[in-house]
């Protein structure tokens, strides 16, 4: 028996060759390979099973040092450095879909022994390291009694966070260590159902508009269209009036948004759907161009069809536009961070940092990693390299999960969120 797989599991598992992967397949980069559908009545599970750091830690490449910046988090998410160099991590878990199938509820239940076990913490905490130690020696409850805050971003004085139901704001004096005042709300944000209940934000080049990636309410619209409506999409938000557009749709789940620094470009990572395949479809790093139209539910990477959508609409599916790289199938990326100012130098001085929490829908676990995609003028530009990795074991357990990345070019460190050991990790050139 597997160790990671519960004996629910593997009833969902009798046809478990249906969820192995094809090893000679290259479902990376711009062109990955797409294997025919293999639709199953149960969805293949496999869980990894949380075991823990004990006195291990990640694995960076030669000429990095990784430390647990701070430890014993509520469930941290995403991360954002503040001009002073304070740290802020986005704390909570959201949701409340109920379970559509009964193979939803087996899912779920299986689902929860690979996360953390410990409450939400609906709040934000500040982390100072003012001596660069790699060891946070200031930390305080920044702000709570939010409502599973997921996004982060600072323009002007100001602090926006993306509650799962509403984008807030709140001011900020440099130095604060924690804000008591009431937050504004900018506008609210779709969050009947939240299947998908994360709310990505990043803000514009110059800071007027903010960003906010909103997820489907479905697999591929099971649920009926009618409760799709502005979900898988992101939308533009003035950020002093609240207006709203819709910039992209058919984006399932854009988990992460961040700015190209040498384009100003809008780019976002994103979650695609299950239950076809193991490798189908490829979660993937894209540009959000403005009025493109992704695919969900009724096409995937372009214009390939997904037959289980009723009805079918083959004239959205003829404007659907592929992505531009593809970091493989239900890696789960969910973290996304542009280097500025040259990076690390060397191979990591342009390009982007990607957090995988990894598969669940796989025998073969995939993700569970943070990855590098290098770009040259801003596109992609070869092959994805391992970058921060020995969260899951060689048997298949699971140490940590990366969630939000961040690169803070001040200081010259990656900030990483894992989200199973309740850690921030640091790395750094040694």
């Amino acid at each position: 028996m597997i160790r990671s797989v519960t004996s629910a599991a593997i009833l969902l598992t009798v046809l478990s060759a249906c969820g192995q992967g094809e090893p000679d397949l290259n479902q990376t980069g711009p062109r990955p390979d797409l294997p025919e559908i293999r639709e199953t009545l149960t969805p293949t599970l496999r869980i990894a099973e949380p075991i823990g750091w004990g006195d291990q830690l990640p694995t960076v490449p030669d000429g990095f040092v990784v430390t647990a910046l701070a430890t014993d988090f509520r469930i941290p998410r995403q991360i954002l450095v503040l001009p002073n160099g304070d740290i802020l991590v986005a704390e909570g878990r959201g949701g409340n879909a109920p379970a559509l199938r009964p193979k939803d509820v087996i899912a779920g239940v299986i689902k929860k022994q690979g996360n953390t076990q410990v409450e939400s913490g609906d709040r934000i905490t500040l982390l100072r390291d003012a001596d660069g130690d790699g060891h946070a020696e200031l930390r305080t409850v920044f702000i709570d009694n939010l409502n599973a805050p997921y996004g982060l971003a600072f323009v002007e004085g100001t602090l926006y966070v993306a509650n799962q139901d509403a984008l807030v704001s709140f001011p900020y004096r440099e130095g604060q260590t924690r804000i008591t005042a009431a937050p504004r709300e900018v506008t609210q944000l779709p969050s009947a159902i939240n299947h998908h209940w994360t709310k990505a934000l990043t803000a514009s080049a110059d800071g007027q508009t903010l960003y906010v990636g909103i997820g489907s309410n479905s697999n591929v619209g099971e649920r009926g269209m009618a409760v799709e409506e502005e979900r898988a999409v992101v939308w533009a938000i003035d950020r002093t009036t609240g207006a709203r557009r819709t910039v992209a749709r058919g984006i399932r789940n854009p988990t992460a948004l961040a700015i190209e620094p040498t384009t100003s470009a809008l780019w976002a990572v994103v979650n695609e759907r299950d239950e076809i395949g193991p490798q189908l479809v490829p979660d993937y790093l894209t540009s959000v161009r403005e009025g493109a139209f992704y695919g969900w539910p009724y096409s995937y990477w372009g214009r390939n069809v997904d037959p289980r959508v009723r009805p079918q609409k083959p004239e959205l599916v003829a404007r659907a536009i592929a992505p531009d790289y593809a970091l493989g199938s239900h890696v789960a990326a969910l973290g996304l961070s542009f280097v500025t100012d040259g990076g690390f130098g060397g191979a990591f001085s342009q390009g982007a940092f990607v957090g995988e929490h990894g598969s669940w829908n796989r025998e073969d676990l995939s993700g569970y990693k943070v990855v590098w995609v290098p770009f040259v003028n801003g596109r992609p530009n070869g092959e994805p390299v391992d970058f921060a990795t020995g969260f899951l074991t060689d048997d298949g357990r699971a140490r940590g999960r990366p969630v939000g990345v961040t690169f803070d070019p001040q200081r010259r460190i990656l900030l990483v969120a894992d989200d199973l050991s309740n850690t921030v990790w640091r790395i750094a050139p040694r």
